[in-house]
């Protein structure tokens, strides 16, 4: 008698595998391990050539009960047959599909399994993490599909969810798939897609969980790379298509057309872009092959995708559609991944006041609308955010004579004499960047293009020690009208050849003679040491026998082992906060020593600067530090220590600092020792309710509010200038410092207007010169538009604004900090954008009057008694539903409140009835908000702190 099949498991984890014997067994130890036990693993193997069998023999012999292996008699190419192998020997009542190069999350199946039974729904949804093995750094995949749990009953509630086509983070009920009769594709690439279309066409309920599921492991330099990344192959976007266009039938036959422009939209956004990446790396006539390959089926997608799909995917795809594959290749130049550089290799233009891509194209309605780039802001953003890039052109050698010939974009002719334009060859240590060498390169610029060339005696020049500093970085250093752009090199392969520069090692050229480039993994070029001649041959072959011992091969990859892990842990958040804690806040505190931040190191502005100022102008002797957060940073002072934020000198910097002083909040999690006084200046004073008063935070965890708290207990002192912060935004923050009745710093010159030289020089820098009057337009940030691409939308129609007030009125466009802008350059004449100049307080001062919604600009403007005109059109939604306030704007507003653009320009038009109508609102709203500021706020506090023999702490 043969007792009973036991009890099905929960779930059947297929595992997929080919030629992966190194990483296979991670992969299923991850199912192993999860905290649901009713499981069993399946893995198929498609027919693999290396030790993969044999190690899986093993665990199978191990887990008998729990793991089985499949072997397909012939390969198949494709990861649908080993999958559909494996679904066909499931037991589980639920299954889920695992790579071999990934795992799953300990609690994977006992969620997903857990969310299934209690919706009931055919297939669930969990969130995929993407794993840079190399760095350790995560990422979510489309996360905004999975930030909350919610349950769909069908794909046409979230038409977004076509976005997610991977099988591998989705659980799916084993019936449903044999109901559906739910297969892969076979004989194709990309059999996801169409599994996961038609899962969520056929599903009655889609359920979705935030927790963590799949782990996708991204090895940039594996040599069996995946689909993924073999994408510039033919065959592979050729069988993309194949299946796209089976999508597009299934959909049709779902009577679904209406999801059609989704899909539409994602070809453009990630199917197309992923074959597209990196395509002016190939040669031009496998450029061309790609390109003719996707166009036809690219001129089928709805015009109107084009138009919704993200800006350089759809300029791309457009220019698919044309045929351009130059065009191409130069969008994906600038549209790279995270850890590529990017380069900016096309010729913008100007036409019709708006910027354009390229001038070609522009004849077709399609081609305007797609490569409009107006929004992307190159014709005034600085030129250090335009990632120029530049190709290395030419090299000729004469002995250790070297002469480099590059040229990059002049985008708009922006680089111009006026700038005073130079720049330097810079080489740097990639291991310690303090040691550099650097040479002048003269440049040529022209109206599109600018030519450098480099003359460099380049054995003297490069000096290397040898041995311990293989591996050095090249970058073009470009100093323009003040700012600093740092441009990446590139080279064709023939030229990359010849770049071998002749080198003198300080440790002999027994060790090297060549700094020989290669491409880096941004696609750059880098250099090493090489050897070229007899001798550093000689040298070379030493250290390689050396290597070959037995000792020295274990040696040597002990050394790189912990040389990749110390760069590895190096930038993670847990290794500096070590730091900090461990090392820096145990050294001594620097007496005088002063860290200031104003805006998260995005400025040099605010009650910070001015406190630094009065400070330099009492002649107090203190050793400032200034916090930048861009790379390269432009206006700040001259004289003083920069610390980039979040840099192990910014860390050092704050452990070992006397004072802090910033107007927002150094990183929460760092800790501020007993020794150290923390002044916090704040930003403004509140109309929209502060911190514990949010709704926000009041829906917050109490660790996440404990978090806060525990930030803000930090300060030592905080700063307001009325009454009312005292009952609103030092109530809302639970302020616990002593609270400073001395006013803004910032807000001194508003009072004293005591800086004229700053306020011409700014007038001239704008170009105010003709005696019109000036409105500053100042608003707060919406949270949508932080993270929008096109940035700050304006509430009303600034060509009608143009048109009405041009001639008479030049507006000042200053979007909040955390938001961007970009001015289309038709109206240059009559509205600057001022979203670059560091402090906004000089901006309102040479204002003759300010439109504003909810910032707290109100509060400092009112200051100089001018017109102000409160623009809100969203009032209802911002106060009653977003933020809340403290007082009723509508009756306390010191100027008219104003919610249409018709409303708005009759208000401009009338600002000198405004200045004697809201003349005595204004006093009381002074009076009200602004009591303590008397413009003597940056002498008492540094007379509070900084005086001597008044020094506190």
């Amino acid at each position: 008698m043969t007792s009973p099949d036991p009890r099905p498991p929960d779930v059947t984890v297929v595992v997929i595998v080919y030629n992966d014997a190194k990483r296979i067994a991670t992969a299923v130890q991850s199912v192993l391990d999860q905290s649901l036990r009713s499981h069993e693993v399946i893995v198929v193997d498609d027919h693999s050539t290396d030790e993969t069998p044999a190690v899986m023999e093993k665990i199978v012999a191990k887990h008998p009960d729990l793991v089985r292996f499949i072997r397909l008699p012939k390969n198949s190419g494709h990861c649908g047959a080993p999958r559909n192998a494996g679904v066909a020997q499931a037991r589980g009542r639920f299954i889920m599909f695992l790579d071999s190069d990934d795992t799953l999350d300990r609690h994977a199946c006992r969620n997903m399994v857990a969310e299934a039974e209690r919706t009931e729904a055919d297939l669930v949804i969990g969130r995929c993490v993407r794993v840079d093995v190399a760095t350790g750094r995560e990422t979510s995949w489309m996360p905004w599909l999975v930030h909350q749990k919610v349950v769909y009953s069908s794909i046409h509630e979230q038409p977004d969810l076509l976005y997610d086509v991977l099988s591998t983070n989705k659980l799916y009920r084993k019936d449903f798939l044999k109901r559906e009769n739910l297969v892969f594709l076979e004989d194709r690439l990309y059999e996801d897609n169409l599994f996961s279309a038609s899962a969520y066409l056929a599903a009655k309920k889609i359920a979705v969980i935030p927790q963590r599921i799949y782990n996708w492991m991204i090895e940039t330099k594996a040599a069996n790379l995946s689909i993924t990344r073999r994408a510039a192959d033919l065959r592979n976007i050729t069988d993309r298509i194949a299946v796209t266009k089976q999508i597009d039938e299934l959909l049709h036959a779902h009577d679904a057309d209406e999801l059609r422009l989704q899909k539409d939209i994602r070809f453009i956004e990630n199917d197309l872009r992923v074959h597209l990446a990196r395509l002016s790396q190939l040669p031009e006539e496998n450029q061309q092959a790609l390109v003719e390959t996707a166009r036809p089926y690219v001129q089928t997608l709805q015009e109107e995708a084009f138009r919704r799909a993200k800006p350089l995917p759809a300029m791309a795809a457009y220019l698919v559609r044309q045929g351009d594959h130059r065009g191409v290749a130069a969008v994906h130049d600038y549209l790279v991944n995270r850890g590529i550089k990017a380069r900016l290799t096309t010729d913008l233009v100007i036409d019709g006041g708006r910027v354009y891509w390229t001038d070609r194209h522009l004849d077709d309605a399609l081609g305007r609308d797609v490569l409009d780039v107006t929004e992307m802001g190159f014709q005034d953003r600085p030129i250090s955010k335009l990632r120029l890039g530049s190709e290395i052109r030419e090299v000729r050698l004469s002995g250790e004579k070297v002469v480099l010939t590059g040229v990059f974009t002049n985008p708009l002719g922006r680089i111009g004499a006026e700038g005073k334009p130079k720049a330097r060859l810079i080489f740097e240590n990639r291991r310690n960047k303090q040691r550099s060498f650097a040479t002048g390169v003269k440049l040529a610029v022209g109206e599109h293009r600018v030519t450098w060339t480099a003359s460099f005696d380049s054995a003297a020049l490069l000096r290397p020690v040898g041995l311990v500093d293989p591996v050095w970085s090249v970058k073009l250093a470009l100093h323009t009208g003040g700012e600093v752009a740092n441009l990446a090199l590139f080279a064709d392969p023939e030229v990359m050849d010849q770049l071998k520069l002749p080198t003198r090692p300080r440790l002999s050229r027994l060790t090297a003679d060549v700094f020989e480039a290669y491409q880096a993994d941004g696609l750059n070029i880098a250099f090493r040491l090489a050897a070229e001649g007899s001798a550093a041959k000689a040298g070379a072959s030493v250290i390689t026998a050396v290597r070959d011992t037995h000792l020295g091969d274990r040696a040597w990859g002990l050394v790189a082992e912990l040389q990749r892990t110390t760069r590895q842990k190096k930038n993670q958040r847990a290794t500096k906060l070590s730091w900090y804690e461990n090392v820096f806040t145990k050294m001594p505190i620097k007496k005088g020593s002063v860290v200031f931040e104003s805006h998260m190191g995005k400025q040099y502005s605010d009650s910070p600067r001015a406190i630094y100022e009065e400070m330099k102008r009492a002649g107090i002797k203190f050793d400032p530090i200034w916090v930048h957060a861009d790379p390269n940073p432009t206006g700040f002072p001259k004289d003083v220590k920069l610390v980039h934020r979040q840099s192990y000198a910014y860390l050092r910097a704050l452990g070992t600092a006397e004072f802090w002083i910033d107007n927002q909040g150094f990183p929460h999690d760092l800790r501020k020792r007993a020794g150290t006084t923390y002044i916090q200046t704040w930003h403004g004073s509140a109309f929209k309710r502060m911190g514990f008063d949010q709704a926000a935070v009041k829906q917050q965890t109490e660790k996440q509010q404990e978090r806060l708290q525990t930030a803000i207990d930090r300060f030592d002192y905080f700063l307001v200038r009325s009454e009312h912060d005292v009952r609103t935004l030092a109530k809302g923050l639970r302020i616990g410092a002593e609270l400073l009745r001395v006013g803004y710093p910032r807000n001194d010159a508003l009072v004293n207007n005591d800086n004229q030289a700053e306020l011409a020089q700014l007038r001239k820098q704008l170009g105010l010169t003709d005696g019109r009057k000036v409105v500053l337009y100042a608003p707060t940030f919406r949270p949508e538009e932080v993270n929008r691409k096109s940035g700050l939308e304006l509430p009303f129609d600034l060509g009608d604004f143009v048109h009405r007030f041009g001639e008479e009125v030049v507006l000042l466009i200053r979007p909040h900090y955390l938001v961007s802008f970009a001015l289309p350059p038709a109206y240059e004449h009559s509205v600057r954008n001022v979203q670059h100049v560091h402090d906004v307080t000089p901006l309102m001062q040479i204002a003759d009057a300010l439109i504003t919604d909810y910032s707290s600009l109100m509060f400092d403007y009112s200051l100089l008694d001018r017109p102000m005109i409160f623009h809100v059109p969203d009032y209802d939604d911002y106060v009653n539903t977003s933020r809340g306030a403290y007082f009723d704007l509508a009756t306390t507003a010191p100027g008219p409140i104003t919610q249409t653009s018709d409303e708005l320009l009759a208000a401009v038009a009338d600002l000198d009835g405004n200045l004697t109508a809201y003349a005595a609102k204004r006093r009381e709203f002074v009076a009200e908000y602004g009591e303590f500021d008397t413009g003597q706020a940056a002498k008492a506090v540094v007379d509070h702190f900084f005086r001597t023999g008044n020094r506190r702490g």
